[in-house]
């Protein structure tokens, strides 16, 4: 085992790196910044969690012996009345749950617009700039449904941008430093958003219920079966999930937001 006892790795930087059954013991973690991180099975114990932020997915999660991830999960659905409806069990729970992502997005992309247009490729708080989000959308469209569903063993654009963590596979392109303005990423969203739209449009019981047909050839997910119904819930997740950074950071870079109602 290897130990570091004592030293100083202040500002140090982990990189994929293997830290499964580590131990920390007496460390001093204030400030620390953790993304793209499995925690899995972490116990924690004697531990001080002030003015800490947690973002990701959250099951069983607990704390002082309550399990809390239940009452995050009621208070999200009441803070957002939409949200209920990316748990679809059904073919028209698909459809209803794509028209609310539809409708949702269409008031982001208006704030977007308001923006300069340089203001799209600004990262907040070190997170994809607006376009990088609309470019990853693609991307998980591309991978679950036109891959996954529909069988295309390469259905890339040159756009497309997978998560950071991904490990590079062949043929997947993640080009960081283009800077596709507002319409001609958008052109290319709203294409994959009508790809979507067929397949949910077209699901019945039974092909919900399926399976996919692995396509050939190595690629994202990889060549195996996975349950339909699952594949489209990862993109609604998707969707979702992205849409609320993406508010959240034109809140910061001053986009405009509708008055409240009610």
């Amino acid at each position: 085992m290897v130990r570091f006892e004592g030293d100083d790795l202040r500002g140090a930087r982990f990189d994929r790196v293997d830290l499964r059954r580590a131990e920390l013991h007496a460390c001093d973690l204030s400030e620390s910044r953790l993304k793209g991180v499995d925690l899995h099975g972490v116990v924690m114990r004697g531990v001080e969690l002030v003015d800490v932020r947690i973002d990701g997915e959250v099951e069983a999660l607990v704390v002082n012996g309550v399990d809390v991830a239940p009452l995050v999960e009621a208070e999200l659905d009441r803070r957002h009345p939409d949200r209920a409806a990316m748990r679809p069990s059904d073919p028209e729970g698909f459809r209803h749950a794509w028209t609310v992502l539809q409708r949702l997005w269409e008031g982001t992309v208006l704030r977007a617009r308001r923006l300069d247009p340089g203001d799209l490729h600004v990262s907040v708080d070190g997170e994809w700039s607006f376009i990088e989000t609309l470019r990853h959308l693609v991307f998980a469209t591309d991978a679950w449904v036109r891959r996954a569903i529909m069988g295309d063993p390469a259905p890339w654009n040159p756009l497309d941008l997978p998560w950071d963590e991904m490990p590079d596979l062949p043929g997947i392109p993640r080009d960081r430093t283009a800077r596709p303005s507002l319409d001609e990423v958008l052109a290319l969203r709203l294409d994959r958003m009508a790809t979507v739209r067929a397949v949910v449009d077209g699901l019945t019981d039974e092909t919900l219920a399926a399976e996919t047909v692995p396509p050939a050839g190595p690629g994202w997910p990889p060549p195996e079966p996975f349950p339909v119904r699952k594949c489209l819930l990862v993109v609604l997740n998707e969707e979702w999930h992205h849409r609320q950074f993406a508010e959240r950071d034109l809140d910061v870079l001053g986009g405009w937001a509708p008055p409240p109602t009610g």
